[in-house]
């Protein structure tokens, strides 16, 4: 009776015993981590870090690009705007490269050369225009203010300037050096040379064509050069648009005067409207197109003020 008491206990104490060995090697068991088939740990638990890399990476790509915008906006302007200023140096370079001054006659004279050569020459002693003394029979042309007077109808013609020959220079034609056959002639304190009908004045290390200056007289007339009719009593001669005058010492410049008539009109003068009508001026005399015997001639415009 006492063995049957007995087992009982022994078998309550037994599974009491496997009880509390069992407690430590689940708790084990729990926190040692899960294995796959082949022995790695599985990764449930440290894969969501890795997922989370590519957003923390995210902001590090755009600042980059943040920063690197503005150099790249920046070398832009550089580059481009120095290659246009490059150019843009090159071509006004060239607009304003000095054309070659010697060579062919047939040269476009420039107005501020034209100027810089006039700085020391008295202008008055330029061409102006001399009263005829014979009537106008016809009324003058006005406009803005001023009467344009001539003794032939208005005809107008195209303007071709005429070419005399390559001794002949237009105004503000520079040459280095000049013939032999050059003569000194002063006026009032100013030295001009004379050679074949053209004027030079000393300038720049050379010699610069200029208008003829009045009262300078030659003992011989230039070759090529023509007799006009001033009125009845009175002839001049003319070349190259200078007109001459017969005196003691030889030929004289003088002014043009109003009413001559001559041909051809040289290098340097210019079409310029005057209302409805176009004269040539040249210098600052005005030629009016008109026809004689069937020729297209150019008649001096006496300009008054009304």
């Amino acid at each position: 009776m006492e063995t049957t008491n007995k087992l009982p206990i022994r078998y309550l104490l037994g599974a009491f015993l496997a009880c509390v060995l069992m407690l430590p090697v689940e708790s084990i068991a729990q926190r040692l981590p899960h294995r796959g088939g082949n022995g790695r740990a599985a990764p449930a638990h440290r894969s969501a870090p890795a997922r989370q890399a590519p957003s923390r990476q995210a902001p590090s790509r755009t600042k980059q690009a943040t920063r690197q915008a503005p150099s790249h906006n920046n070398s832009r302007p550089t580059i481009n705007g120095g290659s246009r200023k490059s150019n843009n140096r090159n071509s006004t370079s060239n607009h304003h490269t000095t054309p070659s001054r010697g060579g062919h006659n047939k040269v476009n004279v420039s107005n501020n050369k034209r100027g810089d050569v006039n700085i020391n020459i008295d202008n008055s002693r330029h061409t102006v225009v001399r009263s005829n003394r014979v009537a106008y029979t016809r009324p003058p042309y006005r406009y803005g203010g001023r009467g344009f007077y001539c003794y032939h109808p208005y005809y107008y013609h195209p303007f071709r300037p005429f070419y005399w020959g390559p001794v002949w220079h237009p105004w503000g034609y520079f040459v280095a050096s000049l013939a032999t056959t050059a003569i000194i002639i002063s006026i009032e304190n100013q030295k001009y040379h004379y050679d074949q009908g053209v004027y030079y004045v000393e300038s720049n290390g050379g010699y610069t064509v200029v208008q003829a200056p009045v009262g300078a007289t030659i003992k011989v007339l230039p070759e090529g050069s023509q007799t006009v009719t001033v009125n009845e009593t009175t002839n001049n001669y003319y070349y190259g648009g200078t007109y001459y005058e017969k005196s003691d010492g030889g030929y004289t410049v003088v002014p043009p005067t109003a009413g001559t008539v001559v041909e051809n009109l040289p290098e340097g003068a210019e079409e310029t409207r005057v209302g409805d009508q176009t004269y040539v001026k040249y210098g600052e005399t005005y030629y009016q197109p008109v026809q004689v015997d069937g020729k297209n001639m150019y008649e001096v415009v006496e300009v008054k003020q009304e």
